[in-house]
């Protein structure tokens, strides 16, 4: 099965480790970043989405109308525009990449950070009103025929696109979050599911319940599987560790001077997949091959903040044991942006595309 590396689109260099130095949208950099990940081999960066931060839509946009065959993924949160306006801006986005655009669904998993621009649904209602918007920007991709909508958190008449995307029939449907309404919601409407860097075990666990919520909902197929880590890599395995360590301190000094982020508290969190993360992280420190919790548990379980550790080749195995699993979406970002999009791409992803299709042509082969 086809296996596709996602980086991140950062709009300036600031991470837990470096504070930013310019403005939030540096323009440059964002630009830069954005090349060196197509030079390298990454198939798709993904622009994220915080309330203070710069909007990703015009920011992709910026990065499609300069690059050539880089796929981009755009962050949204369905509170922050009615579905026939995000479906007519996804669209006019598509075209002007000429099809290189996805969308990542953002339900949200702190509601201090959804007050922020106004929205205070809970959770459970927040989860069934990303589906509902979800399913409506679907229908307004593809229905040149006016329609009317009348559910539980959008209602309009007489609806109908003179905008539609070049991808049919539309854009890919990008959608993450580890508790049931997720897995329900997700399992019902995505076509790619997202999870952040669990052991084995619990990642096999989170795509059977993606899997059983894609059939409960009628699906004949099922989402494909995305996990998200932190590569630190380094020639030798003494320096790899080496690496992480360093990196630990990093984050302990960024965390001293300032707040790493306005999105995500640094305890207590209240979504379940940062929750995960932080049980696992409290099990032990090294999980399966080369999985490191430290860096998460230090950010409070923040997104993606399990790291994978050691050589190129130790981590492309590690990755190819996910892929093991049904995983066909690797997400990776360094610390250090772009000298980490650099080095991943020239070292990791080719041996794991190598692996890759050596697996596909022996299943080839035995078919």
């Amino acid at each position: 099965m086809p296996v596709e590396f996602l980086g991140i689109a950062a709009t300036n260099e600031g991470s837990e480790v470096t504070p930013r130095t310019g403005p939030s949208f540096d323009k440059e950099y964002t630009l830069k970043l954005a090349r060196a990940h197509q030079d390298y081999g990454w198939d798709r960066v993904l622009f994220a989405y915080g309330s203070g931060s710069p909007d990703p839509s015009p920011a992709a946009a910026y990065i499609a109308a300069r690059t050539e065959t880089l796929q981009i993924l755009v962050a949204h949160r369905p509170n922050v525009s009615y579905p026939t306006f995000a479906a007519k801006t996804f669209a006019t986005l598509d075209r002007i990449s000429d099809g290189r655009l996805a969308v990542h669904f953002i339900t949200g998993g702190n509601d201090h950070e959804q007050q922020r621009e106004g929205d205070f649904l809970t959770k459970d209602e927040r989860y069934a009103r990303t589906r509902e918007a979800i399913q409506i920007i679907k229908k307004a991709w593809t229905s040149h025929d006016p329609f009317d909508h009348e559910g539980t958190h959008y209602r309009f008449n007489d609806f109908v696109s003179d905008t539609f995307p070049v991808q049919q029939p539309h854009p890919l449907v990008s959608f993450g979050g580890s508790s049931p309404a997720a897995y329900a919601a997700g399992g019902a409407e995505a076509d790619i599911y997202c999870l952040w860097g669990e052991p084995l075990a619990e990642t096999a666990q989170q795509i059977e319940s993606v899997k059983a919520a894609a059939k409960a909902a009628g699906r004949t197929d099922v989402p494909r599987i995305q996990v998200a880590f932190r590569p630190i890599i380094a020639p030798t395995e003494e320096l790899a560790w080496e690496k992480a360590h360093r990196t630990l301190d990093r984050i302990k000094a960024r965390k001293a001077g300032a707040p790493l982020s306005r999105r995500h508290p640094l305890r207590n969190p209240e979504n379940s997949g940062s929750q995960r993360l932080l049980a696992v992280a409290d099990r032990g420190e090294r999980h399966d091959r080369a999985l490191w919790t430290p860096t998460s548990a230090e950010t409070g379980g923040a997104g993606n903040s399990t790291a994978l550790v050691g050589t190129p080749e130790t981590v492309a195995q590690a990755l190819l044991d996910y892929y093991d699993l049904g995983v066909e979406v690797l997400s990776a970002r360094g610390y250090d942006l772009l000298d980490d999009a650099i080095d991943f791409g020239r070292h990791v992803i080719p041996i794991v595309r190598e692996e890759v299709a050596k697996r596909d042509a022996a299943k080839t082969a035995a078919a």
